[in-house]
């Protein structure tokens, strides 16, 4: 198996500021430090990109400095833009305050890539062996879900399709959410969002509710659950639970993101899913011991990681595969 990661999702620019610890309400606080960098679905197809997969960018971006920032950063990691810039806005923003205990809050500004039209979209084209992936942020705006979404529908039947809810998942009409989830061939989330799509219970009995009410054509789902690991069930019902990576974190933007860029990669590349996970894991554990979003680990550092907990993964040999 091969093919290139195709991703029809938002980039961003993240505003990044780290401090010791929310405000209060109505008070101030000064960041230790800031920085400017390239955030949002970025994220993701960097992980990808880094453990050796072909990725190309189909979304939109702007026409002002945030989106000529981010397509620099995207040209730097070697990911083609298909698509021209939006003549009307520029590339949306998002501030990250990062707090002691390595957690983070958002609050984002749409710009150019919550708009989308079929027109837009025509340079994008999915060949096969391709994978194409998105994520609940740019179904969340009323400029382009109607059309991502009948655009993902209307994808060839071979095609695989990788669905990420997000944080955002309340604000995509379940209309929208129900197409998508219907053609999803891998829905990777985390427990929030999970109960949100299929309701209360334990990764096991959720697992199993979205693969028999929300996925149903799906080969898997993944459920992750931040340091612990996560959970898959395939579409025979097989399951199992993939233990994390106990690590001194430091900033945990972006641990999602390299997850699932990771866990892709290695299945385009022939890993079986319960393999693939174990590597996502390795990838986003070692993304949290770094600072920044995008800081995801190629192959060579994920393969490393693992053989010190002696185990690698890597895909098939030929004759394995027959």
């Amino acid at each position: 198996m091969s093919g290139r990661l195709v991703h029809i999702g938002s980039a961003v620019v993240d505003h990044v500021y780290r401090i010791d610890a929310l405000p209060a309400p109505g008070t101030e606080k000064t960041a230790s430090s800031y920085a400017q960098v390239a955030g949002g679905g970025f994220n993701m197809m960097v992980a990808a990109s880094r453990t050796r997969m072909k990725v190309v960018f189909g979304g939109q971006l702007g026409s002002g400095p945030n989106g000529d920032f981010l397509r620099a950063a995207l040209a730097t990691e070697g990911i083609e833009t298909l698509t021209p810039p939006s003549p009307a806005m520029d590339s949306g923003n998002c501030v990250a305050m990062i707090s002691s205990d390595a957690e983070r809050t958002f609050v984002s500004w749409p710009g150019a890539e919550s708009v989308l039209s079929l027109d837009m979209m025509a340079p994008v084209a999915v060949a096969p062996g391709d994978w194409v992936f998105t994520s609940g942020y740019t179904l969340s705006y009323k400029g382009s879900r109607d059309v991502l979404a009948d655009w993902i529908e209307a994808l060839p039947a071979q095609t695989s399709f990788v669905f990420d809810p997000t944080p955002i998942i309340s604000d995509i009409p379940r209309p929208i959410l129900a197409r998508v989830l219907a053609r999803a061939t891998w829905l990777s989330c985390n427990v929030t969002e999970a109960v949100e799509i299929a309701g209360q219970g334990d990764v096991e009995a959720l697992a199993a509710r979205l693969l028999a009410d929300h996925c149903r054509h799906a080969a898997g789902v993944v459920i992750r659950s931040a340091a612990k690991g996560c959970h898959i069930r395939l579409a025979d019902g097989t399951t199992r639970t993939v233990a994390g990576f106990k690590v001194d974190a430091i900033d945990t933007n972006g641990a999602g993101d390299t997850h699932i860029g990771a866990f892709v990669s290695a299945l385009s590349r022939g890993a079986h899913p319960f393999e693939a996970a174990r590597y996502a894991n390795a990838a986003a554990a070692i993304s949290v011991t770094r600072h920044g979003g995008s800081s995801a680990p190629n192959d060579h550092e994920i393969q490393e990681f693992l053989s010190r907990d002696g185990c690698s993964v890597t895909a098939p040999s030929r004759k394995q595969e027959a």
